[in-house]
């Protein structure tokens, strides 16, 4: 990732997503093709690919070892602390999976939480990415017990306390995150514990915002994907999966 498009992120906020995939030119070139994606060499070295949709950084694309965990897209949130944020992790019951380990200009880590559901969090400069309504994605996450996840990550990045430029509101069965006066994050019930499914096991979602959804999921599925129509929100959106099986998903912006 060029070093120009980074800044300090806003602590305990999404400030980057990324695929851990088996088969990185395959990803590359099926990205590209239903996204708009340009790829670039990074800092981060040869199995890491920075993706660009009209100038801007919006994702990254990661190889991972075959044998290892399935392939996924991962939403990474900014720490000030890494190892604070791996000490609250494990003091809480979840799971430190790699990590903190040196990246770049910062310091990553992937860690799971009490449900199963898989993130990041990253210490250091991160690329411009979640500045509110340009922001390319949005994060949500799908827990068994939305208020139970929201006290876990409440803890773990410091939402709502006196220092955070986090806030959080509750909306019905919703937990919002907001920053800068924007969500920029949702958490919400309805996951299953230990579902054979993807789709209703407890997740987080990464969702990109495109200018038109239903010809986003024709060309994921002519491009060897398939694609599930989400019913029950607002305007458009599809899950989809990609030929090795990671999900993410797209809506009208």
């Amino acid at each position: 990732m060029p070093s120009l498009d980074w800044k300090t992120p806003v602590a305990g906020a999404p400030c980057w997503v990324s695929l851990a995939t088996h088969d990185l030119r395959a990803a590359r070139d099926f990205y590209a093709r239903v996204m708009g994606w340009e790829f670039h060499d990074s800092s981060l070295g040869d199995d890491f690919a920075l993706a660009r949709a009209h100038g801007r950084a919006v994702a990254g694309i990661g190889g991972c070892p075959a044998g290892g965990p399935p392939p996924a897209w991962i939403p990474y949130f900014a720490v000030p602390g890494a190892d604070v944020a791996a000490d609250r992790i494990r003091e809480r019951g979840a799971t430190l999976a790699v990590g903190p380990l040196p990246l770049g200009e910062g310091r990553a880590a992937i860690a799971a939480d009490r449900e199963g559901a898989v993130f990041g969090f990253w210490e250091g400069p991160a690329p411009v990415w979640a500045d509110g309504p340009r922001a390319p994605a949005r994060v949500d996450l799908q827990s068994r017990h939305a208020f139970e996840a929201a006290i876990f990550y409440a803890e773990v990045f410091g939402w709502a306390k006196t220092h955070s430029r986090c806030a959080v509101d509750y909306a019905e069965d919703r937990v919002l995150v907001r920053a800068g006066g924007h969500t920029v994050v949702t958490l919400r019930g309805g996951g299953v514990a230990n579902a054979t499914d993807p789709l209703v096991r407890a997740r987080w979602i990464v969702d990109f915002l495109v200018p038109d959804s239903r010809r986003t999921a024709e060309a994921v599925v002519a491009a060897g994907g398939e694609a599930t129509p989400v019913e029950g929100v607002p305007g458009t959106a599809f899950v989809l999966r990609d030929p090795e099986g990671a999900l993410f998903t797209v809506s009208d912006r």
